[in-house]
């Protein structure tokens, strides 16, 4: 499930990147089009590499707000990145502004413990993007 978040969104933000310069006034390939705003996840000001019962604790709760976001129908997408870089993952919201956003990035325990910080960008894309429920039986 998460390579397939992973794959999900680098598909988009490969197919946002040859629309470059497409706004709310341009339609690059016939389709309706909204706004999300794309949250790139870093390691924050406290980030640690020891793996604690603390840091799993907040690794846990972060994992909480996000299925608890994605249930309320603002986050669209997230997952991590897998390289081990600084750059750690990404959100994708569907609110009204960027605002709405950012006060849902800092609702995350790992945000508000300085564990990771989230820089967001509005993006431009198909209206109704999203990842399917998984099917009963496991498959996809």
């Amino acid at each position: 499930m998460r390579k397939s978040l992973i794959v999900l969104a680098a598909g988009m933000l490969f197919a946002a990147a040859g629309a470059a310069g497409a706004g709310p006034e341009e339609d690059p390939g016939n389709h309706e089009m909204e706004t999300y705003y794309v949250g790139l996840i870093y390691r924050g000001p406290s980030w640690t590499p020891e793996q604690t019962p603390e840091t799993a604790a907040l690794q846990e709760a972060h994992l909480a707000n996000i299925r608890r976001l994605a249930g309320s129908g603002t986050l669209v997408l997230a997952g991590p990145f897998t390289d081990g870089g600084d750059l750690r993952g990404m959100f994708v919201f569907h609110v009204g502004t960027i605002e709405e956003a950012a006060a849902l990035c800092d609702s995350d325990p790992a945000v508000k413990a300085g564990r990771l910080r989230v820089e967001l960008h509005p993006w431009y894309s198909a209206k109704g993007i999203g990842v399917a429920a998984k099917a009963e039986g496991g498959a996809q």
